[in-house]
Parts: structure tokens; sequence; C-alpha cells
């Protein structure tokens, strides 16, 4: 008998080439499927067996589809949204020159670069999962009615974290209050502050203020539709991720004492703030 290898050789038993394995993960991690003309939204088996199909005109059961992921290392996850409106050009642009220049100047001028954003944590948000057993859901009691609170914030590089509460719609008036209050707390060091564009930040009564106050804090903003550029949002997550973790609050006092208190425990514990910039989406502000 003539000796040589045994066992499963590459290849062996499966339906697809390498060189069309190494393209169908190429365009799974560059592309999502309706920029390839396909009829889904995200990557699921079903996507990736009709990419297959229009692709090498392989129709290929989904239990083997679902193996190839799972061989190429391939896992569900949720993804990172982006609108449609953002402008690569202009985000490249911040990348590459604004920030850059935003950086240099907070330096030459030692001002203290602070990030802004706003958000609202709800009543009926309380999102994850509890463990059960099987075929049977766990019920919680929350409150029947709604309400809610909201959060101005900012957050810098070295774990600094500045917040306000407040009940109703953002508006000029509430927003320089705010400005004011971050500016009595960093004493006679500028600020330079970075926020999203909503409509709000753009007001008139707010560029007038700021600008009788050009030694003590400057505004700049995002390009349009980027919140993953923003280190803010990054609190904004702990913050409800801390909030879900608890038992959910009985009425509007009780949930915006709950904000305050998550609040004042990550305003405690700076080196964690900090930590938000070594996401590789704000790594660039770190």
């Amino acid at each position: 008998m003539e000796g040589g290898p045994r066992g499963k050789q590459w290849g062996e038993r499966r339906t697809l080439l390498p060189e069309q394995e190494g393209e169908l993960q190429r365009l799974i991690v560059e592309k999502m499927p309706d920029q390839l003309k396909l009829t889904f939204a995200l990557w699921t088996r079903g996507a990736v067996k009709e990419l297959i199909l229009s692709r090498y005109r392989i129709d290929m059961p989904i239990r083997t589809v679902g193996e190839y992921l799972k061989r190429w290392g391939f896992t569900p996850q949720k993804p990172t949204k982006k609108a449609y409106e953002q402008k690569p050009a202009a985000v490249e642009a911040w990348l590459k020159e604004s920030y850059p220049e935003i950086a240099r100047r907070a330096k030459e001028e030692d001002a203290e670069i602070h990030w802004g954003d706003e958000t609202g944590v709800r009543s009926n948000c309380q999102v994850g999962r509890s463990y059960s057993p099987a075929g049977k859901t766990p019920v919680q009691n929350v409150p029947g009615s709604r309400f809610s609170i909201n959060m101005i914030s900012t957050v810098t590089n070295q774990g600094k974290v500045r917040f306000m509460l407040y009940r109703d719609t953002m508006k000029a008036q509430l927003l320089i209050r705010f400005l004011a209050r971050l500016i009595r707390d960093t004493g006679k060091r500028k600020i330079f502050l970075i926020l999203d564009n909503l409509k709000v930040h753009h007001a008139n009564k707010v560029r007038d203020w700021v600008d009788r106050r050009k030694e003590q804090i400057e505004l700049f903003f995002l390009p349009a539709y980027s919140p993953e550029l923003n280190p803010d949002e990054y609190l904004n997550g702990d913050l409800k991720n801390q909030l879900h973790a608890r038992r959910p609050a009985r009425n509007r006092d009780e949930l915006e004492s709950k904000v305050r208190g998550a609040m004042m425990r990550i305003q405690g514990r700076p080196a964690r703030v900090a930590s938000y910039f070594r996401h590789p989406k704000i790594a660039y502000a770190a």
C-alpha cells in the first residue's frame, strides 16, 4: 500500500473554492447587503445565502451557510448605525484638519477641550435580559405612566464630567445657563466646547452670548450626522447601562434621583471616563 497524507484536505467536501470564500468574507466586511442590491438590510444567514446564489449560482442550504460563517469566525453583532446623510469628506476633514487645529490651539492657549451632548432617559426604556427557566418568560413590573428626565453633559479626555439635569425641552436660555455653569466651574481656564449640530446650539441668543465671552469659551461643531465621533455619546451609553441594571423608577422624581446618583458615581471615576477615548471611533481625541 502506498503511503500519503490521510484525512480531509483543504477544500475537500466544501462547496466554495478558497478564492470564493475570500471574496465573500471581504464583501461582508466592507459592504452591507443593500449596497450589493440584495433584499436584506443586515448580514444574516439568509442574506449570505442570497449573495452566494447571486454571485456563484450556488443554492447553498442555510445550515451550510451558518457553518461557513462559523468557520470564518463571523458572529452576529449589533451594527453601528451611520446616517445616510453623513458626508465622508466632511468626516475626513474633521479628523485630519479641523480637530487637529482645535487641539493645537487648545495646547497653545492652555484651553480645556470639552465634548458636549444632550440625552433623555425614559421610564419605559428598560432593556436587557433576565435568566428564567426555558419557556417561562420573566415578568418585570414597571410603572403604567411614562415620564422622562433630560440631561446635558460634557466630558474631557482627562476624565472630567460636568452635567445638568432638566425636565423641559432644550432651549437657548437653558443651554446658556449650562454654559455659564461650565465657565464658573472651570475658573480662569478657557473652554473649547465641541457640540453636534442640534438647532439650539446654533441659536442667535447662544452665539451672541458666547461672542461676548470669547476669552472664556468658544464653540466648535462636529460634522453633521456623526454622533459616533462624539465621546460624550459613550458617557450617555454608560449612564443608561447602569440605570438598566437597576430596579425601574416609579415616578419622575425617583428617575431624576437615580440619574443624578449614577452620574455622580461616573463623575467620581475619571479613569473610567477617560477609557471611553480608547474606542477606535474616538481615539483621535484621546
